[in-house]
Formats: structure tokens, sequence, C-alpha cells
């Protein structure tokens, strides 16, 4: 057996083609930047824009081949699935509302699937989804990031042991202050998609933050959120968009938490952060400081816990690439849940068993769930905080 799982079981790299991610996008290059690092991938095709000219000028930059780029991605899926040599998997990484159709497309025309998050705009949206995963049996990866830090998923491993008894509390938050400056918009000027809440979805602070934040929860605890009372709104005066929410949060097994995000803090950068308390200990992760897991166990004294240092879990040392006391992070978050969803791919085209460890990404379930989480704080914001159900999923 080689280092390289998806070689040892299909004799070649799986075929990618990237749909959105063009010039000016920090997402695009890391999407691709993840696909090489571990060598699973070959970029093969690409639609890098909605602009048919501006597609094939970036996919040139990209020395990719002129007669594989397109000018939009629905062309690129009927295209590579006409191919011999077509795509194996398509991802995509366009403005939110163009999800839901190109998704639905790429898995009609039989391609397994990554997806950037939210899922979709709405839970109808997002069911379809779902169940276009569901009956085709091909894979969705969701990339939310996060989950693939190595200490993030030695948290998830370590709740999962019993090491933290039941899930007692939780507490997360996700702050940000890149829009704690007005933003105007004259009259008839193109919104930024972002800010347009047709194609951005119903709130930008919960498309873009929220549900990376109710995912981390998800992922460590392995819990639902059952019920929610919640507040989203907007904090900088004038401004047209949510920038704030925080919630109560009620979990399946009875356990507690809250739920803070917000992009309107003034200074601060990236501050992810997560605390699980159970009946034996807390654990507390927090992105800025992505190389330290704490672990607080009930009457003993608080350990340190680091990638490929004493106590790592498979699970986390799986996912870490360098010798212990070197610094891990975004790119290789990303990178993880490529390498990952490419095994299982591999193994699906394959008809072999993936490595349980390789099953751990976000997929259209997880999406489809945070796209719930959304409507919920929505409808209790409406509802002056009321506690609402959250939908779970058929």
């Amino acid at each position: 057996m080689s280092e390289n799982p998806v070689i040892d079981m299909l004799g070649r790299r799986l075929r990618l083609a990237v749909v959105g991610g063009g010039p000016g996008s920090f997402i695009g290059a890391m999407h691709r930047a993840a696909a090489r690092l571990d060598d699973r991938y070959d970029l093969v095709a690409g639609a890098l824009s909605s602009d048919p000219d501006r597609s094939r000028q970036a996919c040139f930059e990209l020395d990719l081949d002129p007669a594989r780029s397109y000018g939009s991605g629905v062309e690129l899926i009927e295209a590579e699935a006409a191919r011999p040599d077509g795509a194996d998997v398509v991802a995509v990484m366009t403005p939110n509302d163009s999800h839901h159709p190109l998704a639905l497309a790429a898995l009609d025309a039989g391609f397994d699937l990554i997806i950037d998050k939210p899922l979709t705009n709405t839970l109808d949206e997002a069911l379809e989804v779902l169940d276009a995963v569901r009956v085709t049996g091909l894979v969705c990866c969701l990339t939310h990031n996060y989950t693939g830090y190595p200490m993030v998923r030695q948290a998830r491993a370590m709740v999962s042991e019993g090491m933290l008894g039941e899930i007692r509390l939780v507490q997360v938050e996700y702050v940000q202050g890149g829009k704690a400056r007005p933003t105007a918009f004259t009259d008839g000027e193109e919104l930024p998609w972002r800010y347009d809440p047709v194609r951005g979805g119903p709130s930008l602070v919960m498309g873009d933050i929220g549900t990376h934040a109710h995912n981390l929860l998800r992922f460590i605890t392995g819990h639902e959120v059952a019920e929610v009372a919640a507040e989203v709104g907007t904090i900088m005066p004038g401004g047209t968009v949510h920038d704030y929410a925080g919630a109560l949060l009620r979990l399946d097994n009875g356990a507690r938490g809250s739920f803070w995000v917000t992009q309107a803090a003034a200074g601060v950068e990236n501050c992810l952060r997560i605390r699980v308390s159970g009946s034996l200990g807390s654990l507390e992760w927090e992105q800025e400081h992505p190389t330290s897991l704490v672990f607080k166990p009930l009457d003993a004294p608080a350990e340190l816990r680091t990638p490929n240092g004493p106590g790592t879990l498979p699970l986390a040392a799986r996912a870490s690439r360098i010798v212990a006391g070197h610094p891990e992070g975004f790119h290789e978050g990303f990178a993880n849940l490529y390498a990952d969803a490419a095994e299982v791919i591999a193994a699906r085209r394959s008809g072999v068993d993936p490595d349980p460890l390789a099953v751990h990404f976000p997929d259209a379930e997880d999406g489809a769930l945070g796209v719930a989480f959304v409507q919920a704080t929505m409808a209790s914001t409406e509802a002056g905080g009321a506690w609402t159900t959250c939908a779970q999923m058929p």
C-alpha cells in the first residue's frame, strides 16, 4: 500500500471540476489548494466566474485545458458528464442562491459533490439536495472546514469515548469585526451578493458564520439542537443586514447551551470558540489558537492536548500532517475534508468500505440541519424570542 489510498483503490487521482471561486475569491484559492495538498485530486475543469469571459481567463491562468474551461457551471456539468475522461467530483463555491440548482444538476449527472456552506438558502431546497444524495448514493461533503482541525477532531473523539461523561452544557461563539463600520449603498447600486437576501440568504450573519458555530457544536458533542430561543438582528446603526445573533439552546439530551455570533465586534478578527461541559469534565477550544485543546477533568488538574502530543486519539492523529509542536490550521482543515471525501468517493467507486476514520466530514444532512437551525432562529426572533423547535431530518 502507498501513502495515497485513492491511487491504491482507483489507480489514479480523482478528477476534480470546480465551479466558482475565481478572480478575487479567497475561498476559491483555499479549495483548490486543499484539494492538492494530499495529492488525491487532479484539477481538470473549471467554471470560475458567472461571467463567461472572466471564467475562461481565470481557467487559462490556472493552466486548465481550454476545451475544459467553461462559461458556466451548468455548461461544465453537462460537458464533463459527456466525456469518457470527465470529472469524477464537482466542487461548488458560488454565491449561496446557486448552490441548490448546481448541487442537483451535479448529483443528477452522477458527480460526487463537494460544496461550500450553507448548503442552500432555504430548508425546502436543502431537503431536495439531501433527498438527491440519498437516492443517488453519491458522496456530498459540506466544507465546514473547522471540523477538519486536529484538535476539533480530538474533542469529538474524547466526547465520543465518554471522557466528559454526560454532556450538560455547551457555549459556542463566533465573533468577527469585519462589519463594525457602517456600510452604505446608493439607490440603484447592485448589492454585493452577500448583502442581497435573495442571493445570500435570509440572514447574513447566520449564513456566513452562524452555520459554522452550529455545526461545530453538533460535530463535537454528537447532539442535536432541539429548541432555540433567539434574537437575530442588526447592531450597526443604519445597517440593513443581520450582523448579530444570540440564542439559548436546548439539546436533544436535555443539555443547555448558549450561542452568540456577530460580525460587528470592533477589533475582533476571527474568534470561533467553544466550551463543552459534561459530568466528568470540560473541553475548551478556540480557532485563533487551534493547536491547543484544554481538558479540565473533574477533581484533577487541567490538561493541554496538542496535535501528536501525549493523549492524541486516532481521529486527531489522522488529521495532523506534521510533528508535535508545529502549528496547523485553516488550509489543513480544508484539506482534511477534501482528503477524507476523496477516500470515501474512491471507496464508493471501488465497491469497498472506506476507512472508518475518513467518514467524519460534514455532509448534506449536516447542511440541511444548519439551514433548519437558521430557519428556527429567524422564527424565534419573529416570535419575540419564544422557544422554537428546530426541524430534524427524516
